[in-house]
């Protein structure tokens, strides 16, 4: 199947097997910042923004990019070395292979949620698994990173 879409603000155009996933598809292109974890969509490393909205791409199909905009980690590099900062800095930069598909949710959810609870956070990041924290280091991570994009604004 013919798909076009937008990879990062570069048009791509291609031929897809009609059962292609997404995952395969953006990795293919160079995006390896998109990792498999669990291929149950329950792990969230595989995690892109299709038209703005966090998915999992090893549960989506790559004809289902057709005609929109996907962001890998890859298109969003600024943004995530300034939040990465902050999980250094709180030591919950460890192993590094969940933050690609955890970052990814943290700039959706920013975008999505306005002044969110800690509650809302964890609602918000439920499905991204880390084996390597207790998420507490994460979490603060979190909130000050967004307390300080409010006392930027």
């Amino acid at each position: 199947m013919q798909i076009k879409f937008k990879l990062n603000g570069k048009v791509v155009q291609d031929d897809v097997a009609p059962d292609m996933m997404l995952l395969e598809y953006v990795r293919s292109q160079g995006c390896f910042s998109v990792k498999r974890g669990c291929e149950t969509a329950n792990c969230g490393l595989c995690t892109v923004l299709l038209d703005g909205k966090p998915v999992l791409s090893c549960s989506t199909l790559a004809v289902r990019a057709d005609g929109k905009e996907v962001i890998t980690l890859e298109g969003m590099r600024k943004e995530a070395e300034e939040f990465g900062g902050f999980l250094a800095d709180e030591g919950a930069e460890q192993c590094g292979f969940c933050s690609p598909g955890f970052i990814m949710n943290v700039l959706a959810m920013e975008k999505e949620l306005d002044d969110p609870t800690e509650e809302e956070i964890k609602q918000y990041l439920a499905g991204n698994l880390c084996r390597c924290t207790g998420y507490m280091g994460q979490l603060r991570a979190i909130k000050k990173y967004l307390h300080g994009k409010k006392v930027n604004v």
